[in-house]
């Protein structure tokens, strides 16, 4: 009975930022201005304008969210209604309502915490450490530069301390999830009656106007569905990659503009011992911290052997002191501009003098230096081929997607002609229906739901037509006819005769054994009699002691004011009677389930007061809705 309802959580999964997170949440002071056409304008939150252009950026980005999620099976046309598109603009009013209550509380977050944050994320690290280079990579995926991931990582940091105030401030009373936890836990002793369906078999006088009543009455159970051969082609960035050449040249010139993507840069491995001291600490704190800092200094010149065992006994950064301080290797850019700068200045075996940086003091030596280098052209000229053509191949996509859809439309008679022009292969399917086979790989182009819908139009069918370009994938466009269809038919009653018998029998069975079923129940809430119930059973929520749904559901809702308690209902094996004998508690609760059961209640109450205080916000900042989004066939002409 308990459902899992997730709160917003903090969104540090760096990839799941990326594509999650919508963009339209943390957009700068500069998007609010750009558009500033009063017609172009579709809300006003705080005095600033959201645009169409805002919206549909969104819009879009939603679709590529979900269809990531879905993959093949996601259709956006199903996504494109007037309830979606208001969900989108009131995200937006509430992010934006959240971004001027952020702003007028002057909620900042600091340069260490974005750092933390950044640091912390989970698949940046390599052997341990933060790969600096995989950060900037993920983020070029992303078409974003560092400096764009932070700026937006900040605002959505400042967000969250608006609404992590409200989330923190939830409170679930006890009693209540007590309750609920006590409902859920609740035993009832039960005993089963059954009139099986396969009992009453013998009793039934079958006739063929019984046969044939059933069969007319019934006739789709009989159905052999309609099915469909076809020929396709598929026009996508790979095909259009197989076609292309790329030149050794291109290659060699593609490997020297590029060189650094292929060089690994030079790299230092430090230990440190680090005396903390927040950034925004007392100046009396900080001249302790160094002060301390100073004096493990001087021990350290001292005896740099000692380095180690100072670090582990001194040094407050809880990653490195049981390491003896050592940091492993890193490169530019993955530390705090005062260490790394300190660290790059010194020579291996050398120790700084003290090093002030937002985490405190810290003392460095250096131990190793690993140099930089580059892999030579032969050992990248495959990557750089498969990337080149990649690029290309995405290039032409636009182009000859639009040379394929206005072929396979303006010469619909076959596929011939869209075939040689784009040097495509001809295929055929095997036999298909109007639904996926599910035996067959989702990806197979011609198993996508959506080209099989097109392909069974009545167009397709009866005229032997091309289906119109139909996208099954990010740049995926695939369009086939039918040649030859078989429609679907009812199977002759002869042929299915003893099938019907067995249909029928089965159908006046089980009518007799509910009758028994329904007789026996009306004589026992009369007169208890426990004769012929089976043996006694406990059953809660959250166990069924072999119950099919239908009995858990009946027992679980019998009126147990007065015990014993019968009810009965039909299942899967005729008509069952339960007699409720006694109700009382587990003799020993599921602590751990209690627990997350008022986990759950408070996560319930919390998301609640989010969304009241989000409206709150959105009074506050005085929101309204200009007009209505344009739909997405209005918003993409008008930005052309």
């Amino acid at each position: 009975m308990f459902e899992y309802i997730r709160t917003h959580q903090r969104l540090m999964q760096f990839l799941l930022f990326l594509l999650i997170v919508p963009s339209f949440a943390i957009f700068g002071l500069g998007d609010y201005t750009r558009f500033r056409d009063d017609a172009n304008v579709v809300a006003q939150v705080a005095g600033q304008p959201i645009t169409q252009q805002e919206f549909d950026k969104a819009y879009r980005e939603q679709l590529d969210r979900l269809r990531q999620a879905y993959g093949q099976q996601f259709d956006s046309k199903a996504f494109d209604t007037p309830e979606a598109r208001k969900q989108i603009l009131d995200n937006l009013i509430a992010q934006r309502a959240m971004m001027a209550e952020a702003s007028r509380d002057r909620l900042t977050v600091s340069d260490a915490a974005l750092q933390r944050s950044i640091l912390e994320t989970p698949g940046l690290t390599s052997e341990g450490k933060f790969d600096g280079e995989r950060y900037k990579s993920l983020l070029a995926l992303q078409g974003m530069t560092p400096a764009m991931f932070e700026a937006r990582l900040r605002q959505e940091m400042a967000m969250q301390q608006v609404s992590s105030a409200i989330i923190s401030s939830a409170f679930a009373p006890k009693a209540v999830a007590t309750r609920l936890s006590d409902i859920n836990d609740q035993e009832r002793e039960v005993q089963q009656l059954l009139f099986k369906t396969a009992d009453y078999a013998p009793q039934v006088k079958v006739t063929d106007d019984m046969l044939k009543d059933y069969y007319n009455k019934n006739s789709k159970q009989f159905a052999v569905l309609e099915t469909a051969r076809a020929e396709y082609v598929v026009l996508s960035n790979d095909v259009i990659a197989s076609q292309l050449n790329v030149t050794d040249d291109d290659i060699a010139k593609y490997y020297e503009a590029n060189k650094k993507r292929f060089s690994v840069e030079e790299q230092r491995r430090a230990s440190h011992i680090l005396i903390s001291a927040k950034k925004d600490a007392p100046a009396a704190e900080k001249a302790s911290a160094k002060a301390k800092a100073e004096q493990l200094l001087v021990q350290v010149r001292k005896s740099p052997a000692d380095f180690a065992k100072l670090a582990k006994a001194n040094s407050q950064d809880p990653g490195s002191a049981e390491k003896g301080g050592d940091l492993g290797f890193f490169g530019k850019g993955m530390m705090v501009k005062p260490f790394e700068e300190a660290t790059f200045a010194l020579k291996p075996g050398e120790i700084s003098d003290v090093v002030q940086s937002d985490f405190g003091f810290h003392i460095i030596q250096l131990n190793e230096i690993k140099a930089g280098s580059t892999k030579p052209l032969d050992e990248v000229k495959g990557e750089i081929l498969a990337e080149l053509k990649k690029q290309q191949a995405a290039k032409k996509y636009s182009e000859l997607a639009e040379v394929f859809t206005n072929t396979v439309y303006e010469q619909a008679d076959s596929l011939k002609p869209a075939a040689d022009k784009l040097k495509l292969k001809i295929e055929t399917t095997p036999v298909v229906t109007r639904v996926p086979n599910p035996t067959v790989a989702p990806n197979v182009p011609y198993n996508n739901p959506k080209f099989l819908k097109a392909l069974f139009t009545e167009d397709s069918i009866k005229s032997k037509r091309n289906t119109e370009a139909v996208e099954i994938a990010p740049n995926t466009l695939i369009s086939g006819r039918i040649v030859e269809y078989k429609p679907a038919t009812i199977r002759p009653f002869d042929e299915v005769k003893d099938d019907v018998r067995q249909r029928v029998i089965q159908a006046e069975a089980s009518k007799l054994a509910k009758k028994a079923g329904e007789d026996k129940l009306a004589a026992l809430k009369a007169k208890d009699d426990t004769a012929g119930f089976g043996a006694t059973k406990k059953v809660s929520r959250t166990k069924n002691e072999g119950l099919d749904g239908a009995g858990v559901n009946v027992v679980l809702k019998a009126d147990v004011s007065k015990l014993p308690s019968y009810v009965g209902t039909e299942d899967l094996q005729g008509y069952s009677i339960y007699r409720v004998g006694k109700v009382a508690q587990a003799a020993k609760p599921d602590a751990a389930r209690r627990q997350t059961e008022q986990q759950q209640v408070l996560n319930a109450l919390a998301q609640q007061e989010t969304l009241a205080y989000l409206e709150v916000l959105k009074q506050k900042a005085k929101a309204k809705i200009i007009k209505p989004p344009a739909t997405k066939t209005e918003g993409e002409g008008a930005k052309e």
